[in-house]
């Protein structure tokens, strides 16, 4: 254990890890520290995490950020789920919407009863007895009370930077322009004493928050922390962005559109079209991977095309010595699931409750690291999930996926949805019902339904799945166009030119 309290924070790099980390700690706890982030305008961010998952609410309620303020700031517009394209086999289709489908009961979930109409031919689609999707697949969006409609956003992830900015310097967070060229250790402890700036500048601090992307200059190559790779599971291992113009009105969901070496984003903002493509280049080269993007897209080219390469894994430690990664620094995984922005702000939020206010404690550490794996596999074998289970023969790379070996607890837990249609959540774990759409739109189907089902007649079974139907069908035909409601609640200007 290190007794010397905490009262210097120093956040290395900005970017959307970099400015949450600063907007938390200086809105929740900034009376009690001093707090410097150190960045530099020359070096850019990876920028393409635009979409995020229903759990940004939370966060941004905890810094009582105005919703409407936040969506006219980042040109943003709301997402109800993620619609997977040519995923379970090339012309076939299914979204994965936030929310619950159907209605449980004590002893087996709601896809039980479905198993048992769709055997009867007494219930249609999975996904029809979803609020969140059948409002997407209609282009309708609406705030309803008590949280009716899970939603989350796609968001410019670059002004969000600079909205989050805004409130860790309102909230006395200092900024530091500058390249970091050294960082300076204790011969003793090992731990990180201060960071040497080109400009000759020194930032000393207690406790380093490594948010310096895939560099990871803190927590790697000052730490030697280690890495560990999960591309054996995870073969992209490239993605190309490129920004348009809109044509049409945003919808209220993710596109991900399946292709023979990998996927394709689409996310609507306001204003503009996020697009890239993920893919492996053992299977396709950059200029081909390019070439495909740039066939399936829409509007005017607002950026250049980039080519990031990255490699799928996670640091072995993401709480080392004094320092702490947060966001790229701390591993990767492809945003194919809008996992980035939630693993950085549950590894803030952490951070906040265990923050070493007297000194780091070991136990506090293994703590931290421990709840950030859990986080991070589940994330990750939620994402190899679409990769393995599918029914797409067609090209190398997803026959390579089909047959590829998975970890131990994802095969298990495909074997019991496969066996038995159970899903069970563990240690507060972030999906839930996603497990179910997404098994389910990948085309696998359990063999067997729970028997406490069978108590209900087909009559009342029919009655049962009808009324949720009727219930949705109602909801959706009373909500408000999605492009009606921005204009309403948060629309932003035109802008002159793109901030990227």
């Amino acid at each position: 254990m290190n007794t010397q309290p905490i009262k210097r924070v120093v956040i290395a790099g900005g970017g959307t890890a970099g400015w949450m980390t600063a907007g938390a700690l200086s809105k929740l706890l900034g009376k009690q520290l001093e707090i410097t982030l150190v960045e530099s305008d020359e070096i850019g961010t990876v920028g393409v995490g635009e979409a995020t998952i229903p759990t940004m609410q939370y966060f941004h309620q905890l810094l009582k950020i105005n919703e409407a303020e936040f969506l006219k700031a980042t040109h943003g517009t709301f997402k109800l789920g993620i619609q997977f394209e040519n995923w379970r086999a090339k012309g076939e289709d299914y979204l994965h919407a936030f929310g619950v489908t159907g209605q449980d009961c004590w002893a087996a979930g709601f896809q039980h009863f479905w198993l048992k109409g769709r055997q009867k031919g007494l219930a249609s689609d999975f996904g029809d007895y979803c609020l969140e999707r059948m409002a997407a697949e209609n282009n309708k969006f609406a705030q309803l009370p008590n949280n009716g409609l899970n939603y989350a956003y796609h968001i410019d992830a670059t002004r969000y930077g600079q909205f989050l900015r805004g409130i860790s310097e309102q909230h006395g967070v200092r900024r530091v322009e500058g390249k970091i060229s050294e960082v300076e250790q204790d011969q003793t402890s090992g731990f990180i004493k201060a960071l040497q700036l080109d400009n000759g500048k020194r930032i000393e601090g207690d406790l380093f928050i490594d948010c310096t992307g895939q560099r990871a200059l803190l927590i790697e190559g000052t730490l030697h922390t280690g890495f560990e790779d999960w591309s054996h599971w995870l073969p992209c291992d490239s993605a190309i962005a490129i920004q348009t113009t809109s044509t049409e009105e945003p919808i209220p969901y993710t596109r991900s559109i399946a292709h023979d070496f990998g996927w394709q984003w689409r996310i609507p903002l306001q204003h503009r079209v996020g697009n890239g493509m993920v893919f492996c280049s053992k299977y396709v080269s950059d200029e081909q991977a390019l070439q495909t993007l740039t066939n399936n897209i829409e509007g005017e080219l607002l950026t250049q095309p980039r080519v990031i390469k990255f490699r799928t894994g996670t640091r072995r430690k993401h709480w080392n010595k004094n320092c702490i990664a947060v966001g790229l620094s701390s591993g990767f995984l492809e945003p194919l699931e809008s996992t980035s922005i939630h693993l950085i702000q549950q590894s803030v939020l952490r951070l906040m409750r265990m923050f070493p206010y007297h000194g780091i404690c070991q136990t506090d550490v293994d703590e931290f690291n421990d709840q950030t794996r859990f986080d991070t596999e589940t994330a990750r074998d939620f994402i190899i999930l679409h990769y393995k289970v599918h029914n797409r023969d067609d090209s190398k790379f997803w026959r390579h996926c089909q047959n590829m070996p998975v970890p131990q607890a994802l095969q298990h837990r495909i074997d019991l949805f496969r066996d038995t249609g159970r899903v069970f959540r563990k240690n507060n774990e972030l999906f839930d019902d996603s497990w179910m759409q997404v098994m389910i739109g990948q085309g696998l189907i359990p063999n067997s339904y729970h028997p406490i089902v069978d108590n209900m007649s087909d009559e009342e079974l029919q009655r049962f799945l009808d009324h949720l139907k009727n219930n949705i069908a109602n909801t959706v035909n009373q909500l408000p166009n999605h492009q009606q409601f921005i204009d309403r609640f948060c629309p932003s200007k035109q802008p002159e030119v793109c901030l990227g």
